[in-house]
């Protein structure tokens, strides 16, 4: 099964999508790393970054995603845009996604108990898709 691990910060949506198969983990090729949301924040634009997401989604056969869970107040909280973002993607109807946010405190308890089998720096991603691969692994790992 296919999970898109998404990153949500500032106006993008960070995306790295992991195949489990048999119990062994793989890197599906995606020429998508991010997709922006453009600054005004208009209905239309909230529309066409919701569909360019459904179809990067069915394109890649994705049947789950995960978004990592961000703080809605306080110091680190996330910003609007990043909401807005989530809402969207949560939204999709034209596919069978399931979406579901993958909680911090899951994350470092899965990962404590599960380390990532390979460095990040082995996975030929870039760097800023760390966090979206390590949410990824994260619900593979808990059946999300």
């Amino acid at each position: 099964m296919i999970v898109c691990g998404v990153e949500l910060t500032g106006s993008d949506a960070v995306v790295c999508l992991l195949n489990m198969d048999r119990g062994q983990f793989n890197l599906p090729e995606c020429r998508v790393r991010k997709l922006s949301l453009p600054k005004n924040h208009s209905r239309e634009d909230l529309k066409q970054f919701q569909k360019a997401f459904a179809e990067l989604m069915a394109e890649h056969g994705v049947a789950s995603v995960a978004i990592k869970e961000r703080m809605q107040k306080g110091r680190f909280a996330g910003g609007a845009a990043s909401f807005k973002m989530e809402a969207a993607i949560q939204l999709i109807t034209e596919t069978e996604l399931t979406v579901t946010l993958v909680p911090a405190a899951l994350m470092k308890s899965t990962l404590a108990s599960n380390p990532l089998p390979i460095a990040f720096a082995d996975t030929g991603l870039k760097a800023f898709q760390e966090t979206a691969f390590t949410t990824a692994y994260v619900a593979q790992l808990s059946g999300m």
